[in-house]
């Protein structure tokens, strides 16, 4: 990809300094987790993009209360020399968090609405949010909340480690993703589907699944501005196409149980994902986007 190391980073809030806060362990309902129960854990939080700690912390299933006590004020940890590679990676998210902004300032107001800029927080091991509690094992997400995407930079030594999806692309498509869920929040339909889903508990994953492919959608809209910019190299595509199918819901049970449960999927199908970002890069155009009336996915 070719893009800008001089971006503004007015919206980035760079906290991996900050101290993660509690003790050697992560305790849930008076239970304290061995270092084997916290790889589980965490595997299961990777796996079903949902942070388990924070059920263990609340002791029962949903978001954790977005009002998170302490003992006293947050002290400030001595600041870590940072990695070269580390920083260079924070430009690079600086630029595309700008850039897919950009990009849905210009088409938002299309559709009678207006965008306002999200937040991209920076952080490492834990965080906490307006959703809650989270740990660098759940991956990147968005929180409604608060506006806001949050991100471990680390996540993309995984990525093309663990998931063999390396590629600058590929980590951008991470950024877009979560960019087309806050256009879900601001467009209203993220809360029509959480609705939803609370009068009708039997389609909660596959509500779930059509939101998220439509965010891989929006990515892929953000995809067709950054070819007509100039900012693609060749392969750029196919590295984001490899990061899509390397995150689908079957082939991260497959490595992690064996087997694949259709059923409880939340953001689909390696297949799903791939052609949904690719109807929107094809089209450039929210409106190919629109998985909720797709009679199949």
């Amino acid at each position: 990809m070719r893009w800008n190391r001089d971006e503004s980073d007015e919206n980035v809030e760079d906290r991996r300094d900050e101290t993660g806060g509690g003790g050697g362990g992560f305790s849930g309902g008076g239970m304290k987790l061995g270092i084997g129960g916290i790889i589980v854990v965490g595997l299961l939080s990777l796996v079903f993009r949902r942070n388990f700690f924070a059920v263990l912390e609340t002791g029962g299933p949903g978001p954790a209360s977005s009002s998170v006590s302490h003992t006293g004020p947050r002290a400030p940890a001595a600041p870590r020399a940072h990695d070269p590679k580390e920083e260079e990676r924070k430009k690079f998210v600086t630029f595309v968090l700008n850039d897919t902004q950009r990009t849905w300032t210009q088409i938002l107001p299309k559709s009678g609405k207006q965008y306002r800029n999200a937040h991209l927080v920076l952080f490492r091991d834990a965080i906490s949010s307006a959703c809650g509690n989270a740990e660098s094992s759940s991956g990147p997400f968005y929180c409604p909340g608060d506006q806001k995407v949050y991100i471990d930079l680390g996540f993309y030594d995984e990525l093309a480690r663990k998931f063999g999806a390396p590629g600058e692309f590929a980590q951008a498509y991470v950024i877009a993703h979560e960019i087309g869920h806050h256009v879900q929040n601001l467009t209203g339909i993220e809360a029509k589907v959480r609705q939803q889903q609370q009068s009708h508990p039997d389609r909660v994953n596959q509500l779930s699944v059509r939101l998220e492919l439509q965010a891989d959608c929006f990515a892929g809209v953000w995809g067709n501005s950054a070819k007509k910019e100039g900012i693609l190299d060749p392969g750029d595509l196919e590295s984001g196409l490899n990061a899509a199918s390397a995150i689908g819901d079957d082939r991260l049970q497959k490595m992690a149980r064996g087997r694949v449960s259709p059923d409880s999927f939340t953001h689909g199908s390696s297949r799903q994902r791939v052609e949904w970002f690719r109807k929107g890069f094809d089209a450039g155009n929210p409106s190919a986007c629109d998985t909720f009336r797709a009679p199949r996915l």
